[in-house]
């Protein structure tokens, strides 16, 4: 029987229980989960802006979560470009993605290829969002928006 790998990207930013649960889904699916953690330039470029929580230290908490067998760095905006230099059979997103443009294009896009698109639940009560806002509350947003561009 031929092992089956996941691949979870995501930006891991303020690390989380969504994220855990991501990752918990993912791994009972696969037999050998990656964790793709989205590079600082790709988040500015795709999202507006950059996480607070530098590349490297997200790769580093990614490596001590069990259910991650590696971690790698995505470095471009491509998920299939991804898939060629990385190499997986499943793509794990959160059930946000589903029914979107970028849900749509993403199943599309690994159809052509041969890699399922599976989602999971996504956690509504967490999110990096709703922390970056808990902490703009918290700490003003001039402190916020300073840790976003610098």
């Amino acid at each position: 029987m031929a092992r089956i790998v996941g691949y979870a990207p995501g930006a891991y930013d303020l690390f989380h229980v969504g994220h855990l649960n991501i990752l918990r889904h993912a791994k009972r699916r696969c037999d050998y989960l990656i964790a793709g953690v989205v590079a600082d330039e790709v988040l500015e470029l795709t999202k507006g802006r950059r996480p607070i929580i530098p590349l490297a230290e997200r790769m580093e908490i990614l490596r001590h979560i069990s259910y991650v067998d590696e971690v790698v760095a995505e470095v471009q905006p491509d998920k299939v470009e991804t898939w060629r230099s990385v190499g997986f059979d499943v793509i794990f997103k959160g059930d946000d993605w589903r029914g979107t443009p970028k849900g749509d294009r993403l199943e599309r896009d690994f159809a052509a290829v041969g890699v399922d698109v599976i989602y999971f639940p996504y956690t509504v009560h967490t999110s990096s969002t709703a922390l970056r806002r808990a902490l703009a509350a918290i700490d003003g947003p001039e402190e916020l928006v300073a840790s976003e561009v610098g």
